[in-house]
């Protein structure tokens, strides 16, 4: 993993959609700018030289992030994404519909790394590390709650000395 930080590389964070004002239903038209805002701003990264994309592909932001990567790999090749898993079975829980999509995103993934092969109490924080720790910059979609996932990783980020780029999804 060590050779992908001579490119650059970008890791993403972000909010679960329960966080959200619209919660699950990505209809919405504040959702709908919000991941329109994102898609550009990846993009922008693109055509800044970032080529590794790592998503940590928890429902919301990072399943975006992904989906955002596999469209601008179709006209971009040398772009990659990145699927960091905290364990084996993290989407368990959820609904068919997210499984799904899960599956095919992993599945067209130019990578998987599994931090854990079983569940334990740290491995989600354990996995955002481990993207931190291999990127050199790390997009946070992050509404200022302080005690969260999201906000966690950007502090260690900065204890990291990471090149920090942050969306507030409501403004």
């Amino acid at each position: 993993w060590r050779s992908i930080m001579k490119k650059l590389c970008c890791a993403f964070t972000g909010h679960r959609p329960k966080s959200f004002p619209w919660g699950y239903d990505e209809s919405d038209q504040r959702c709908v700018e919000l991941k329109e805002v994102f898609a550009n701003q990846i993009r922008l990264l693109v055509n800044r030289g970032y080529t590794d994309f790592l998503s940590g592909m928890a429902i919301g932001v990072d399943v975006w992030a992904a989906q955002t990567v596999l469209s601008l790999r179709e006209n971009h090749q040398n772009i990659k994404l990145h699927c960091i898993l905290p364990c084996i079975g993290q989407e368990k829980s959820w609904s068919d519909e997210a499984k799904a999509t899960y599956f095919s995103i992993i599945k067209q993934a130019d990578s998987r790394v599994y931090v854990s092969r079983r569940y334990y109490r740290d491995c989600m924080l354990d996995r955002n590390r481990f993207m931190v720790d291999n990127s050199n910059l790390l997009f946070a979609v992050y509404g200022g709650v302080s005690r969260s996932g999201t906000a966690s990783t950007i502090n260690y980020a900065r204890s990291q000395k990471r090149e920090i780029l942050i969306l507030d999804p409501l403004t």
